[in-house]
């Protein structure tokens, strides 16, 4: 049975989906984007209350429209999701909100995408999600205390969610160092795990305007895959935890935060420590990253860890698919606010090759 046919469809209404749909857009490529949030944007308004970006206002733009917000401010998350909805609006992406894909396969010439009962059919897909997406926990956070609240950072809001006593936080990446310094404010907090260090100056904007430009151009534009030193760095840089920037270890020493060893498991349903000690806690926020969450492409385009064979984002196995805002996609920018619309107008060129050479029938554009 036949489903609705696009040209292009797009999947993620992200940044890196925004900044791909403008791109088509621009040379004259028919496409929809399909996005499982109720409203663009959403990826971020869902994250903890006091999050702000790391990059100033000044490079978070995405292609042909500035953040509307003074150059050397830090965006909150709700300022960053207002941005992506107003992109949205300003450059009149066709996008259908609400459409959660399980399944992207192929049927002859055409790519389906399956959302529950619905079928689309393109000629072409993008795939715009992003890698790492899904929450990581390990395995032994089910066998604690059922009294005990588990929360991963992608489901922290506010302190108010936890009960009232202390709160472990697990994992010294900048989610974590960020929400215990938070908590510490209210109760006692303790840190499990080791930073992979810390930026040498202080964050903000001071930094940003003398430190920032030198950061995000060996970021675009030296480690990239067309570079040696891009081929040999990049790669272990895009997949170590981030050294901490807003929120430094004798901050958080200063703060009240006590510093633990790695959890290794659970005795007794309470967590225990690599140095043998039992932690009593009422509460758990596991800032343990997340991993790639691929599973509903059900294609053979992925290597021996589950992560897609591309060039450039562009898959040569499967002609017409590609990705965009994959980590190192072409440089360690690329999953970034700042980076990823090199990204877009690499792969939007590619499809509008595709085109030029008669590979893609013209369609009507669907809004």
């Amino acid at each position: 049975m036949g489903g609705v046919r696009f040209e292009t469809i797009v999947i993620g209404g992200g940044q890196a989906g925004l900044s791909t749909g403008h791109q088509l857009a621009k040379r004259g490529l028919p496409f929809v984007i399909l996005d499982a949030n109720d409203r663009i944007g959403d990826a971020w308004r869902t994250r903890w209350d006091s999050l702000r970006l790391f990059t100033p206002a000044r490079y978070d733009g995405l292609p042909g429209w500035r953040f509307p917000a003074p150059p050397w401010t830090f965006p909150t998350k709700d300022e960053t999701a207002d941005y992506l909805e107003a992109y949205a609006e300003k450059f009149e992406l066709p996008i259908r909100t609400g459409v959660r894909v399980t399944r992207l396969s192929r049927e002859g010439d055409r790519y389906v995408v399956s959302s529950g009962e619905h079928r689309f059919e393109a000629d072409s897909v993008i795939v715009a999600t992003g890698a790492y997406r899904v929450p990581k926990v390990p395995p032994f956070a089910f066998d604690l205390d059922p009294s005990i609240v588990q929360l991963h950072s992608s489901d922290y809001r506010r302190p108010s969610q936890l009960r009232e006593g202390a709160a472990l936080v697990v994992g010294v990446g900048n989610s974590g160092a960020e929400i215990a310094f938070e908590l510490s404010r209210e109760r006692r907090t303790l840190l499990a795990g080791k930073e992979s260090g810390h930026i040498p100056v202080r964050h903000g904007p001071t930094m940003a305007r003398t430190v920032f430009r030198v950061v995000r151009f060996v970021g675009h534009h030296m480690l990239t895959r067309s570079t040696a030193i891009g081929r040999r760095v990049a790669p272990k840089l895009a997949h170590r935890a981030a050294p901490l920037i807003r929120v430094r270890p004798k901050e958080l020493v200063a703060a009240g935060v006590e510093r633990v060893p790695r959890v290794l498991g659970v005795r007794d349903g309470l967590p225990i420590l690599e140095d043998g000690n039992v932690l009593k806690v009422e509460n758990v926020i596991w800032c343990t990253g997340f991993q790639h969450g691929f599973h509903w492409i059900d294609l053979p385009i992925f290597d021996g860890d589950g992560l897609p064979l591309h060039e450039r984002g562009v898959v040569s196995s499967e002609p017409g698919l590609a990705f965009v805002g994959l980590v190192f996609q072409y440089a360690l920018s690329s999953d970034t606010l700042p980076g990823v619309g090199r990204d877009a107008a690499y792969v939007a060129e590619h499809f509008a090759s595709r085109r030029r050479k008669g590979r893609l029938p013209a369609r009507v554009p669907a809004r």
